[in-house]
């Protein structure tokens, strides 16, 4: 027998395909509402120094709309959220291993810095204050969750070759929390196999000068109406095809 058109379109809604769009993009919707609901951060986020562009650092500072289409998909959302799941298994593995992980302050919030009157800050996974033989405490604890062929990269070459961004992050932070006088934990969780990835990292202090130096920079141009070089010289770059302000920043000079 022959199927209507109404038979028709209630199958393809059925199947397994169709059932599974539709609760990804339901899911999807949801996580982008409660993205849409939090407020905006007002200042510079320190873990975004070492990015390479400082004309998107500016873009950033300044809360410049995004160009259209460039929304995060939900499927990076559903990326972070698991990255937020495999810190706190990570905060409980190290605790259960010894080592006196603090993640919060006394008052509730996270470690942290402010300055520049609030214009640059940074919040930090959390600091090692004691544990098992091998360690100097206290030390900054960085954490990670990473897909097999970037952790794989990373273990391979170590944290300043393979994540710079991160690296610059670990050096600013212990600078400005002073906990530059002991190695930083540095963890990588792989997503794929489990894989635990740790690195000490002794203190750049270069690095974290070139980076403070880097936001006074772009917080200074940004607030004078100056736009700072583009890092690149073609649009077709993969980082600049990757950038929320590709449209605007190729529109400008």
């Amino acid at each position: 027998m022959g199927r209507t058109e109404g038979e028709e379109a209630m199958m393809d809604f059925n199947s397994s395909s169709s059932i599974a769009g539709q609760v990804s993009a339901l899911v999807d919707a949801g996580l982008q509402q409660a993205r849409a609901r939090q407020s905006e951060r007002q200042y510079l986020g320190a873990s975004r120094l070492g990015v390479a562009c400082e004309r998107a650092l500016q873009f950033e500072y300044a809360k410049a709309p995004i160009d259209h289409g460039r929304d995060t998909p939900g499927r990076m959302l559903r990326i972070f959220e698991r990255g937020h799941v495999m810190e706190d298994c990570m905060v409980a593995w190290l605790r259960d291993a010894g080592f006196d992980l603090r993640t919060r302050k006394a008052d509730g919030e996270q470690f942290g810095f402010s300055v520049a009157d609030g214009r640059l800050q940074g919040h930090v996974d959390g600091v090692v204050v004691g544990g098992p033989e091998g360690f100097a405490y206290p030390a900054l604890w960085e954490c990670k969750c990473l897909g097999n062929k970037s952790w794989s990269d990373l273990e391979k070459k170590g944290l300043a070759i393979s994540k710079p961004i991160y690296a610059a992050q670990v050096a600013i932070y212990q600078a400005y929390l002073e906990l530059h006088e002991h190695p930083a934990i540095f963890t990588a969780l792989n997503a794929d196999t489990m894989g635990i990835y740790t690195e000490l990292v002794p203190f750049d202090a270069a690095l974290a000068q070139r980076m403070s130096d880097r936001a006074v920079k772009v917080i200074t141009a940004t607030e004078a109406g100056e736009l700072l070089p583009r890092a690149f010289v073609d649009p077709t770059h993969f980082e600049c095809r990757m950038c929320a302000w590709q449209d605007r920043c190729w529109r400008t000079t």
